[in-house]
């Protein structure tokens, strides 16, 4: 058997690269960009007024002045004004400061009488203040997103800001999560009491949409010969990466690893040293297809999706790596070594700031129900059998960050 640390890098090194193309800039949240991104323009663009209220020279302030005539009113969007001595302009959030202003006065503070602002007793102005300054963010051509960024929703607002309509990313894999077994019944079909409901399949689906990878469908196999040669060689031909989940053990009904050598999927490994998710499968088919079959136990397909599949699919689709993770343990943890532990945990924060990691127990891998309480699992060394609570530890969040 492998070890969690060189299964991983055995799936990151076989991965294809996904290619890349063009698409909307309103379809791109969740892509991993593969351009550098420029600023169109200085940011902002000229010097921004931050506040609603008025526009005035400070030199005015200074020599004592505290009413100042309304000369005009500028609006965000209006032409630049030029201010004359002595006087104010009406100003609103988000507008060009007036030429030779250079000072703003909240509308809080000031009070219009006849057509004069009157600025409070009490109230002391600044040079500058309340101006966002021409270039103060950035300057234009400045580089503001590089490629391998997954692109959030804040991305998304400088890209529209560079007046880019279209960008360059990672294409999105087509993915198909396959169930198999005669005992899965899905949501909403009558079922037998020697059944189970089908939840291994949208949980991955859902897993994986979370993430960005919107192209993902979902089959369910019986475990039948035939039926799993036809379906997964339909599936290995449309498909980027096939994710399967069961039939992939010991027992006379698990039949993926021998179909996938019948399809011409060459295996890399069959079997980590971990706990849960010992026997999971991974292999490359044909044209470079990725083929990752999970163990059929709920918590420890979770486990090798997230271990496994989500790291594999960042790396294809060109992600820069994440910086690891830790956590420090809440209690102690005490298990039988010879196996790297994935325990559940959740999270609480410390007094001091520190990441805490609460274990939650499972009743066996098949306890899918404890996970909803959980943020993600903790890797514990198969090289020791007690880690006492403080010990820092790696950390896998189940939900994107």
């Amino acid at each position: 058997m492998l070890s969690t640390t060189e299964a991983r890098e055995a799936v990151l090194s076989s991965m294809p690269e996904f290619p890349a193309e063009v698409t909307p800039v309103g379809s791109a949240n969740g892509c991993v960009l593969r351009q550098i991104v420029r600023a169109e323009r200085d940011q902002p663009p000229f010097d921004r007024v931050m506040m609603d209220g008025v526009a005035l020279r400070f030199a005015d302030v200074e020599k004592g002045a505290r009413e100042f005539p309304v000369q005009a009113t500028q609006a965000a969007g209006d032409p630049v004004l030029a201010l004359q001595p002595g006087s104010c302009i009406e100003i609103m959030t988000g507008a060009s400061l007036p030429g030779n202003a250079d000072c703003i006065i909240p509308v809080e503070r000031i009070s219009l009488r006849n057509g004069v602002a009157v600025i409070d007793d009490d109230y002391e102005a600044k040079i500058g203040q309340f101006i966002h300054r021409r270039a103060s963010d950035h300057s234009a051509g400045a580089h503001l997103l590089a490629p391998g960024k997954r692109i959030s929703p804040m991305d998304v607002a400088i890209i529209a800001s560079c007046g880019l309509t279209e960008i360059e990313v990672s294409r999105r894999p087509i993915v198909r999560v396959i169930s198999t077994g005669n005992e899965l019944v899905a949501p909403g079909a009558p079922i037998k009491p020697q059944q189970i409901r089908l939840s291994n399949g949208p949980a991955i689906q859902a897993m994986l949409m979370e993430r960005g990878y919107a192209q993902c469908v979902h089959d369910h196999l019986l475990d039948d010969l035939d039926e799993l040669r036809e379906r997964i060689a339909v599936h290995l031909a449309e498909a980027d990466v096939l994710i399967l989940s069961g039939g992939v053990s010991m027992g006379k009904a698990d039949f993926v690893p021998g179909v996938m050598a019948e399809l011409g999927v060459n295996v890399v490994f069959h079997k980590v040293s971990q706990r849960p998710g010992k026997p999971m499968w991974f292999g490359i088919g044909p044209k470079k297809k990725a083929v990752f079959a999970l163990p059929g136990n709920p918590v420890s397909a979770l486990v090798c999706c997230r271990q496994y599949v989500i790291p594999a699919l960042a790396a294809a689709s060109a992600a820069a790596p994440q910086p690891p993770e830790f956590a420090v343990l809440a209690s102690d943890i005490t298990f039988e070594p010879d196996l790297t532990c994935f325990q559940p945990v959740r999270l609480v924060s410390s007094a001091g700031g520190q990441v805490l990691a609460v274990p939650v127990k499972t009743n066996t891998s098949g306890d899918f129900t404890a996970l909803s309480a959980t943020d993600g699992y903790v890797e514990l060394a198969r090289e020791q059998d007690h880690f006492p609570a403080g010990t820092a530890v790696f950390l896998h969040r189940w939900r994107a960050c």
